[in-house]
């Protein structure tokens, strides 16, 4: 098909061949600047332009979104208006589309009087979409969608650059990994001293656009924040803003939780109501400060973004005839539906067809009351006994890392505030160690068995004597949470990483500080040291693995797996590999004399903690459990062959996220600890 450029054709799709169009008797463009077929209507912007799909030929015939200015009332300050936003969009574009989650900017220019854009497809639904299909969003729902887009205005916003704009429709989820891409930059503007300090013009939509952009034109960061919030608010209880806003002005504001169809925890109360303040002065003012709250209940911060899984060819059998008629009449139909509309278009038409196969996926579990469970062979699981679960775990909200001594005799494991210990062989509680003030995030233990450390929210460090429970220092350094430690093999060393975004570097017989490592630009929340008690390699929320030299204060290497937070690394115990595993979903093991990748591990979810046999022959990882799934994948505990990258086994007795894992010196017993308030022991005889 080829589709007719005229922006006032009421029937602009024509048959391949033809050189006028049937319907309105203009000539038909081929190629747009000689590179652009454009195949179908996707919108109409009534009296200014449209926007088609359209292929790429220079790039294979890839789908790419072709925004189209034509202002009817030429000389107005409408078409003056629109011609600066639409430049506005493409100068955006152009320096916002190196971030993976806004379209990249493929060109701008001008043909036949037309101003044309062209930018990137998104393959996906977007968030209302995408709520008139669910119906439902929860508390972790929302958390996640928070902790995907917040990075993403923190970009922007740092860049002076403001959405102005943010909307469930604006927001789309892309179908080849889930993650959520922000676009429509058309009202997005710079923030200069112009735009602070003078009224300007009214741009937004009403109800999810705070106060003081529809008031007096003015935006800052903390505006697309109000619409953050509101989009959330939306998600939630599936009322519109823009009606509450026309029924009441911004009043609904204040009552917002009295529209929610179930509860949502205290914690996200506070952030979304804090997010709704009409007053810019008590709302959020940055993206760090939300991202700083929801961290606080949240470790591991972000969630699998969820993809529509449609069924393989091994599931189909879960299908009885009835389903697959229905599931098949309904795409049908939907064919014919949006072949005929161009207003929600091609994107639409392939999201609709993959929401109807996984929501009869999900119909189908819900009739056999038994979910479909995502699971690997576990042909050598009879190998792995689990010996013991150790459950008087009361009222904890963190269970963030475990450890097991060397000698494999008690466990230790960070219960909020307080370090409590266990017997392996009982489960009895033997010892509890109180002395921070905020939840313990990490614990290490030496190699000897006799000093343990803990980091903590309190921006403190820990170093117990384990012979008779007493802090021996207390190590002060770090301005903002500790996250991450590693201990040298010989006890003399420790090595520590913050959400302040440095390293440090420890004498552990002194206390004192040695050195701080510099070079992140974002939160450091894994780390690991190799056996040479020299080379650190650090990972981050700025997406790189770091690798140092301990005695330099500046990083040696830097290595991108994937352009996703890195949220755990492990070293082989003879320092060769390095494992890390990030927000793609996947594990990577690195050759560290050359530093390149040896191989991509697939975990099926975002990994915890990565933890190498003392053998070196087996790596296990923990990942989190994935609520959002129509194939429901638990949380789960998965062992790989080193030498081969074969996977060994699947063990799925957790019922939540897996946090933390340990072996002991032998590398007989394996422990585990769970956000389901549980520590499992393993017996492990590889």
């Amino acid at each position: 098909m080829i589709c007719c450029l005229n922006p006032d054709c009421k029937n602009p799709q024509n048959p391949d061949g033809k050189e006028v169009c049937q319907s309105c008797n203009t000539p038909l463009v081929p190629l747009l600047r000689n590179r652009f077929r454009v195949i179908s209507l996707l919108s109409d912007e009534g009296g200014f332009g449209r926007t088609y799909l359209s292929e790429d030929t220079d790039k294979l015939n890839d789908l790419c979104v072709v925004k189209q200015l034509a202002p009817k009332f030429k000389g107005t300050w409408s078409q003056k208006k629109a011609m600066e936003l639409f430049s506005e969009e493409a100068k955006r574009l152009q320096e916002l589309g190196e971030h993976p989650q806004i379209p990249t900017l493929l060109a701008y220019f001008e043909q036949d009087n037309c101003l044309y854009l062209v930018q990137q497809f998104i393959d996906g639904n977007n968030l209302l979409q995408e709520l008139q299909l669910r119906k439902h969003y929860r508390d972790w729902d929302i958390q996640s969608i928070l902790l995907d887009l917040l990075p993403i205005l923190k970009f922007i916003h740092n860049r002076g650059v403001i959405h102005r704009d943010i909307k469930p429709e604006n927001i789309i989820r892309r179908k080849v990994d889930g993650r959520l891409t922000l676009i429509d930059f058309g009202s997005s503007k710079q923030l200069t001293a112009r735009v602070q300090k003078k009224h300007g013009t009214s741009i937004g939509s009403h109800g999810y656009s705070a106060i003081e952009q529809i008031r007096d034109g003015k935006a800052y960061p903390s505006s697309d924040l109000f619409s953050l919030g509101a989009t959330c608010f939306h998600l939630l209880t599936g009322v519109s803003p823009f009606q509450l806003w026309m029924e009441h002005g911004y009043s609904w504001v204040k009552n917002w939780q009295d529209y929610l169809h179930s509860p949502v925890s205290n914690e996200l109360t506070t952030i979304i109501s804090k997010l709704l303040e009409t007053d810019i002065q008590n709302r959020y003012h940055s993206t760090d400060e939300v991202i700083r709250d929801l961290s606080k209940q949240y470790t591991h911060l972000l969630a699998p973004a969820s993809n529509s899984f449609l069924p393989t060819s091994k599931h189909n059998n879960f299908y009885p005839k009835k389903y697959l008629f229905l599931r098949n009449l309904l795409l049908i139909i939907t064919t014919m539906v949006f072949l005929g509309l161009g207003e929600f278009g091609y994107r639409n038409f392939h999201q609709l067809q993959t929401a109807i196969s996984s929501r009869f996926s999900k119909n189908r579990m819900t009739e056999n009351t038994q979910p479909v469970v995502y699971q690997e062979q576990q042909e050598s699981k009879e190998n792995v006994v689990l010996m013991k679960t150790i459950t008087e775990i009361n009222n904890s909200n963190s269970l963030a890392s475990v450890i097991i001594t060397p000698d494999g005799k008690s466990i230790a494991s960070g219960v909020n505030k307080s370090i409590k210990f266990w017997d392996t062989a009982t489960g009895k509680e033997i010892i509890t160690l109180t002395g921070h003030e905020k939840n313990i995030n990490k614990l290490v233990i030496s190699a000897d068995g006799k000093i343990l450390i803990s980091g903590s929210d309190d921006k403190t460090i820990k170093v117990w004597n384990l012979d008779t429970g007493k802090v021996i220092h207390t190590l002060i350094s770090h301005t903002d949470s500790v996250y991450a430690l590693a201990i040298s093999k010989d006890a003399k060393t420790l090595v520590s990483a913050s959400d302040d975004k440095t390293i440090k570097v420890w004498n552990l017989d002194t206390g004192k500080l040695i050195r701080t490592l510099t070079g992140h630009s974002d939160w450091v929340r894994a780390l690991a040291i190799s056996s040479d008690g020299v080379t650190i390699a650090s990972g981050s929320f700025d997406k790189t693995i770091k690798i140092w030299n301990i005695n330099q204060e500046t990083p040696i290497n830097s290595l991108t797996p994937n352009y996703q937070t890195v949220t755990s690394l492990a070293f082989s115990p003879d320092g060769k590999i390095l494992a890390s595993a990030s927000r793609d979903r996947t594990i990577k093991l690195w050759d560290m004399v050359t530093n390149k990748e040896i191989r991509t591990l697939e975990i099926n979810n975002n990994a915890t903690s990565l933890v190498f046999s003392p053998h070196g022959n087996i790596l296990v990882a923990a990942n989190r459990d994935c609520s959002e799934c129509h194939l429901i994948i638990n949380s789960e505990i998965k062992m790989w062959d080193v030498n081969t990258g074969e996977k060994i086994l699947t063990l799925t007795e957790h019922t939540k996220t897996v946090n933390s894992l340990a072996f002991s010196a032998d590398g007989k017993t394996l422990v585990s600890g769970s956000d389901d308030q549980t520590i499992k022991i393993w017996n492990f005889p590889f």
